[in-house]
């Protein structure tokens, strides 16, 4: 009789599903039949999810299930098109039960985009991962005081903020703290020193990280390769290559100030419940921006994003 295991999804590659499962091994699965016709509309399991397995043999088995997920960190896969140029039509989750998201941005080369942070926080806020963290890292660069001064903001909204130096070893122990014993997710625009940061965490971590991103297949983006990596200190750690662009997945626009902790306990004073916060007469957002209590670059961001989803809707009819 097959023995039916529980397990974590540690890794998946072109329709394989690698489960660390309760007994110490590691199985190759493939999805059982409902699961695989869910598949093809939806990530109906990706790393970081609980399944449940039928072992076939010593290396090998069938996902049968999988278990709620506390969060979903995703963004909107292009299907369609030469390397998936076309509509955003399906959800890609990047990690399932996360919990904790890691925003790693450079105080200097690249200057970041507080735009990029805020979409960074409501993918996060949106995915409901319980804890997210913005690292400054490249503090040690001459100039770079001006731009870390700009985070302070996530600060005062509650988000926890890192500096780090990679060369100097600069706060390296409290994100290995961080890190050890937890799921977590390490995301960020390229050229950030995200493998330079790794390593100071763990020798060789950074070049471990690294080999799994490189070997993920490029192309449509429905083809995607994404791995767990076990710390050695404890907890494990998902890595995604440099992000140029995150497409906010199944966020109507009218529900996008929620996701914005500072707008979101204003909406219900607007005077008017399908409030966008532009124009409208007595709504409450404007006049808290007006007051200086919520900063003109978060709002900013805000209507951008709002913008662009309504631009993404529209084109759908």
């Amino acid at each position: 009789m097959a023995q039916a295991l529980a397990g974590l999804v540690v890794k998946e590659q072109s329709g394989f599903f690698w489960i660390e499962a309760e007994d110490g091994h590691t199985y190759m699965c493939r999805l059982r039949g409902r699961l695989l016709e869910e598949a093809q509309s939806s990530d109906v399991a990706a790393i970081g999810d609980r399944v449940h397995i039928q072992v076939i043999d010593e290396t090998s088995g069938a996902v049968e299930s999988v278990d709620p997920r506390t969060s979903a960190l995703s963004r909107a896969a292009r299907t369609e098109g030469n390397r998936g140029a076309g509509a955003a039509e399906r959800e890609h989750v990047i990690i399932a039960n996360a919990q904790q998201a890691v925003f790693v941005f450079a105080a200097a080369q690249p200057t970041p985009s507080l735009r990029m942070v805020d979409r960074f926080l409501v993918a996060g806020e949106k995915a409901g991962i319980e804890d997210l963290i913005i690292v400054v890292n490249k503090v040690d660069l001459d100039g770079a005081q001006p731009t870390i001064a700009r985070f302070d903001l996530y600060a005062q909204l509650g988000y926890t903020v890192l500096h780090t130096s990679a060369l100097r070893c600069e706060g390296i122990d409290t994100l290995r703290t961080r890190l050890t014993d937890r799921v977590s997710v390490f995301t960020g625009p390229s050229g950030v020193g995200k493998t330079s940061l790794l390593n100071a965490i763990a020798p060789g971590l950074g070049r471990v990280v690294k080999s799994v991103s490189q070997a993920r297949q490029e192309g449509i983006h429905t083809t995607r390769d994404s791995e767990l990596v076990k710390l050695s200190f404890g907890g494990y750690l998902a890595d995604t290559p440099g992000i140029r662009l995150l497409n906010v997945w199944d966020v109507e626009p009218e529900e996008l100030d929620g996701y914005f902790v500072e707008i979101a306990p204003l909406v219900p004073q607007c005077r008017f419940a399908d409030c966008a916060h532009r124009n409208e007469p007595g709504c409450a957002v404007r006049k808290a921006l007006e007051k200086g209590t919520i900063s003109h670059s978060r709002y900013q961001s805000y209507l951008t994003l709002r913008d662009e989803l309504e631009s993404a809707l529209d084109a759908m009819y």
